[in-house]
């Protein structure tokens, strides 16, 4: 990291990001005797399948700007009153189903029996 990485803005997910380096894809590359994704790209993906002209994405956002378009979609939630399981309220379990719920705690909890 050289001086100038480090009075780079701090919320940039780029240079937080743990992802492979150049050297890395380079050694990655070589081992498999290629010399570009682009070859990798075109030795593993079908060419029906890969689409003939680049995609048309917007910039990117920052974090900040995510994080408030995904406060500001989180804030269009509702919730609602839940219904699971309230038609079952009044039903009778017979005494040899509920005893083998009640004695397996495998009904109730998420452990199994072999980690005890």
């Amino acid at each position: 990291m050289t001086n100038t990485d480090l009075l780079r803005h701090p919320d940039r997910f780029v240079s937080r990001h743990l992802g492979p380096r150049d050297a890395d894809i380079a050694a990655m590359l070589g081992s498999m005797g290629l010399s570009s994704l682009d070859e990798l790209v075109e030795q593993t993906v079908p060419a029906s399948i890969r689409g003939g002209r680049p995609l048309d994405l917007p910039g990117a956002a920052s974090e900040p700007e995510v994080l408030a378009e995904l406060r500001e979609l989180a804030e269009r939630n509702r919730v609602f009153r839940s219904y699971i399981g309230l038609g079952y309220h009044g039903t009778v379990t017979p005494p040899p189903i509920l005893r083998n719920i009640l004695e397996n705690p495998g009904w109730y909890t998420q452990y199994t029996p072999y980690r005890r």
